[in-house]
């Protein structure tokens, strides 16, 4: 079997060789280069060909999205990002993800060594994950508010539930770009760690039309909003039967993750049913497939990403495979789907219609 070789780009020469080592414990992955910074890190690359590289954000020279946004314009190629866990680290995080970065690792602020040696086989992973990934030229994101070309007579009763891992930054940014400002409520659980949803929740409300924020406790579900999972120790829910609100709950990780995807699209069966209209994205593993189904079975509309166009084809394939997706659409079909089946929901119609 082919190792996946690894280019590790890191100011500081501890966490090079830390990284290193890390990774090469992993029988099916091969680090054939270092680099200190920007310049080094382009002649190794034309010289090595790496499957992938590992960059770190802050670097002298060329800050790392700089030499990102260059690796994505001429040379696109899979990257993993090793950002700290700061507010600062996860905006630089959430765009070095808009501009092509396939995946991020957090870099922990204390117990740094301990904390990287923990998280290895995650990093290896991601590592491997990203290596089949299918990585596109980006353009460079836009900070203006999207307006969307679809209109939306509204109102409407459905729910939209979304769930997104790996790849779902931008997935979320071009399906949320779609919805127009008196969208139907929409709940979104997407794969991140604490302080990088608030950055990303921010991101969404700048450029798209929606008001779009992190999820409390106990808020009302209203039209015109969506409410990402915050990112930490919580699942994100929803409750009660005609008006809904957002629940927070602490608890283990589902389906191997906190917040789970699975959790959400579940409390949206239960409680929306016939009215959801479930949604699963890009990433990684299996989150999301049991609740999908649920939603599904409940009568909603369930909707994935088609593989062309996931970076990652993982949990919208486990989802497809276990008859939890009616329909799989490419990315920018999606997002007026989901709004025309909001519109056949306000119209009554309850199910999906062949297309």
């Amino acid at each position: 079997m082919k190792k996946t070789t690894v280019l590790v780009v890191d100011d500081s020469a501890t966490i090079r060789h830390l990284l290193t080592e890390i990774l090469s414990r992993d029988p099916e992955i091969e680090v054939i280069g270092q680099a200190p910074e920007p310049a080094i890190a382009r002649q190794l690359i034309k010289e090595l060909n790496p499957d992938v590289i590992t960059l770190d954000i802050e670097m002298p020279n060329m800050n790392g999205l700089d030499f990102l946004e260059k690796i994505m314009r001429l040379r696109p190629m899979p990257v993993v990002m090793v950002s700290t866990l700061t507010q600062r680290g996860a905006e630089a995080t959430i765009a070095a993800l808009e501009l092509g970065a396939v995946d991020y690792h957090a870099k922990p602020t204390e117990n740094l060594v301990a904390s990287l040696l923990e998280s290895g086989m995650e990093l290896a992973a991601k590592v491997k994950a990203a290596a089949r990934a299918q990585v596109r030229a980006r353009p460079v994101p836009s900070s203006k508010r999207v307006q969307p070309k679809m209109a939306y007579s509204g109102p409407s009763a459905s729910v939209v539930a979304i769930g997104a891992s790996t790849g779902g930054v931008e997935a979320l940014i071009e399906l949320i770009s779609h919805f127009p400002e008196n969208c139907p409520p929409t709940v979104i659980t997407q794969h991140m760690p604490e302080h990088f949803t608030a950055s990303f929740a921010e991101r969404l409300d700048r450029i798209c039309a929606p008001k779009v924020a992190e999820a409390s406790e106990g808020k009302p579900l209203a039209p015109g909003h969506v409410y990402l999972a915050p990112g930490g120790r919580r699942h994100l829910e929803i409750t009660g039967i005609s008006g809904f609100r957002c629940k927070l709950s602490e608890g283990d990780p589902v389906s191997g993750h906190i917040p789970s995807v699975d959790v959400l699209f579940h409390s949206v069966a239960r409680c929306a049913g016939r009215n959801a209209i479930g949604v699963i994205l890009t990433g990684m593993g299996r989150d999301g497939a049991q609740g999908l189904a649920a939603i599904r079975n409940a009568g909603g509309v369930t909707l994935g990403q088609d593989a062309a166009s996931c970076v990652v084809y993982g949990m919208p394939r486990a989802a497809f495979e276990a008859g939890a997706v009616e329909r799989q659409l490419p990315l920018e079909k999606l997002g007026p789907e989901i709004i025309r089946q909001c519109g056949l929901r306000s119209e009554g119609v309850q199910h999906a219609s062949s297309i």
